[in-house]
């Protein structure tokens, strides 16, 4: 699928833009306030950021499942509230990463880069669908 397909896809269905969201965040909550935070050892991320992150990604979950089960008219702002926020939510995770790349493992930083990464282009794919036009 083509990028302006999927821009196009997502646009007729901002719900799913939404739930993809949602299930991002539940997935990230999981992996770092559950599986992570029982092998911190293995990660390195000190347990308190690990389960504040997760936190944060619940919070993000509540907001885009919300956003997903309602009709909005305006939908387009509410998808660019949730696009900042996981773009804040990268830019944290990277502060994070620097304050403690001493103390994280190589699978540590190769998650939390990857993450990044991932989070990075859905925001991107959210920016292009809410400022395209109708």
């Amino acid at each position: 699928m083509t990028k302006s397909a999927l821009i196009k896809n997502l646009r007729s269905n901002p719900k799913r833009m939404f739930l993809v969201d949602a299930l991002g965040a539940i997935l990230t909550a999981f992996m770092l306030g559950v599986v992570f935070v029982n092998y911190q050892g293995h990660i390195g991320m000190p347990t308190s950021i690990l389960i504040k992150l997760s936190l944060l990604a619940c919070i993000f979950a509540v907001y885009s499942f919300t956003c997903s089960s309602k009709s909005f008219k305006n939908w387009k702002v509410f998808l660019r509230i949730i696009a900042f926020a996981n773009l804040g939510y990268c830019f944290t995770t990277i502060t994070l990463l620097y304050i403690n790349y001493q103390s994280l493992s190589l699978f540590g930083l190769i998650y939390f880069i990857s993450l990044i990464i991932i989070i990075a282009g859905l925001v991107y794919i959210e920016l292009i669908a809410a400022s395209s036009k109708n």
